[in-house]
């Protein structure tokens, strides 16, 4: 069966996550003391203590979604579990570029540090916002953030059901009563940044200059890119790359359709939540679908790939 990895983005934190699996799986401290060093705090520590309002910060929900991701990784690999495609929603594509062999696990947690500040900042000095539009067509969506006064952008296409619109706060509260008005749905996202868009461009500028003298290595297995929506045919300048993939929308229905169309039979979500198993439900028909955080999760994941 044609197994492809996915990784969770930001969003899917939750106190206590990853528990269960570095207290099994040997693999795991590594990972924490990888992650640990790089950072400059005690990620276990953190996992286990931090408030959910704590982990919802940029600073620390991107360095501790990955590493949990990493912990997911190494459980489905010692418990034998093969893929040969990767991909990312978002932060995601981290943990994603670390599974194919793209960046080491020094580098990558490096690279968390520095985009995790790097938009943390820009954050901080442009206020914006992000909502959920719900089973609305693509371009009924586009048609309506057109007319908008104000910066309103498509940040993720997450599913035929589920697009996130980012921008401006006053241009996304506009879009979203105008979505209303249309008998819509729309969910206003816990964030105060409008991530996937220009309004990140600064961060991404920071992050460019900083990672220039990273060396990225061919990936190993397939790789599903958010910013062209399909697999990764050459490895381009990975600095521009990952400088826009900060500021451009997530084409992540577009990868879950490519990854179909290519054979992939079988999802796995590696990492805290599943969000993205929810979006895979909602986008692909006829796939094993499954996620991994826990030993519960492990247990369902080993029974369905086998069957």
């Amino acid at each position: 069966m044609k197994t492809a990895f996915l990784f969770s983005g930001q969003g899917s934190q939750y106190p206590q996550m990853g528990r269960e699996l570095w207290e099994k799986y040997s693999g795991s401290a590594k990972i924490l003391e990888c992650g640990s060093d790089i950072m400059g705090f005690d990620l276990k520590d953190k996992l286990l203590n931090a408030s959910a309002e704590e982990l919802s910060q940029t600073r620390l929900s991107q360095p501790a979604i990955f590493t949990v991701s990493l912990l997911a990784l190494n459980a489905a690999r010692e418990n034998g579990i093969e893929n040969c495609a990767v991909a990312g929603h978002s932060l995601g594509e981290y943990a994603a570029m670390y599974a194919s062999g793209i960046l080491p696990m020094e580098d990558a947690f490096k690279a968390i540090k520095l985009r995790s500040e790097a938009m943390a900042k820009a954050a901080e000095n442009s206020k914006g916002a992000m909502a959920a539009v719900l089973r609305c067509t693509r371009e009924e969506i586009e048609s309506v953030i057109s007319e908008i006064d104000g910066f309103v952008a498509c940040a993720n296409y997450n599913s035929p059901e589920q697009t996130v619109i980012a921008g401006e706060e006053a241009a996304v509260e506009a879009a979203m009563a105008k979505f209303s008005e249309m008998g819509k749905r729309t969910v206003r996202l816990a964030v105060s940044a409008a991530f996937h868009t220009k309004l990140m461009q600064p961060a991404a500028d920071e992050f460019k200059e900083k990672i220039a003298g990273f060396t990225f290595s061919e990936p190993t297995c397939a790789f599903y890119s958010n910013l062209y929506g399909q697999k990764l045919e050459n490895l381009p300048d990975m600095p521009d790359y990952l400088a826009k993939h900060i500021c451009s929308p997530v084409k992540f229905a577009d990868e879950l359709n490519a990854m179909q169309k290519d054979g992939i039979e079988a999802f796995v979500e590696l990492g805290p939540n599943k969000v993205l198993s929810g979006l895979v439900r909602k986008t692909l028909k006829d796939v094993v679908n499954v996620n991994i955080e826990n030993n519960e999760t492990m247990e369902k994941a080993l029974a369905a790939l086998k069957g």
